[in-house]
């Protein structure tokens, strides 16, 4: 495991919607976002972002974004690669709401640099929501689950912190690490 070859790491993530055994706290961004121990590594679990990860593997770059960064990830990326894949995580096997939205907003300022949509699928998906608003994820199952768990608190934080980083962190060797912008806590991993 990854963290046995770092100094005192905070375990954090989630398997099932569950913190692992062990493990310091879930990856509920309200959490991390109040740590006050930044200067520990962080290594991070999730059930469908990780394997999203592992299969990307041996991929000429990967980036990661989310509503938080979509601007800056669609920025950095656009003009350094002839083609580029925008995949969604998913959960539970679905494309969900969120997921959607995401991928489908940074695929919209990808087309509007001058890249070219490869299928229909993702014509589809920028199409129906370019103009969505971030509360369109309070209909979707994630947001059902949040609810029914108690963590309506990190709803609210994904929905009040919309495209305001303009970190773009990727994934180099099994680490995630600045490629732009400002990284503000520690470096964080993910086992590969």
């Amino acid at each position: 495991m990854i963290a046995a070859t770092l100094n005192d790491p905070l375990l954090v993530g989630e398997l099932g919607g569950n913190k692992p055994y062990g493990f310091h706290m879930t990856n509920s961004p309200v959490e991390i976002s109040a740590r006050e121990d930044v200067h520990r590594p962080m290594v991070l679990v999730s059930s469908s972002g990780t394997q999203l990860l592992l299969n990307a593997v041996g991929s000429e770059a990967i980036y990661l974004a989310c509503f938080r960064n979509v601007s800056a990830v669609a920025r950095h990326i656009g003009g350094r690669h002839e083609r580029i894949a925008v995949l969604g995580a998913g959960s539970r096997g679905q494309f969900r709401r969120e997921d959607q939205i995401g991928c489908a907003w940074v695929a919209e300022k990808l087309v509007e640099a001058g890249y070219l949509s490869e299928t229909q699928k993702t014509s589809d998906l920028v199409s129906r929501w370019h103009n969505a608003s971030a509360d369109e994820i309070r209909g979707g199952k994630s947001a059902e689950y949040l609810n029914r768990s108690g963590q309506l608190k990190d709803l609210e934080f994904i929905l009040d912190h919309i495209d305001d980083l303009d970190t773009v962190p990727s994934l180099v060797n099994g680490e995630l690490i600045p490629v732009s912008g400002r990284f503000a806590s520690a470096r964080a991993a993910i086992r590969t």
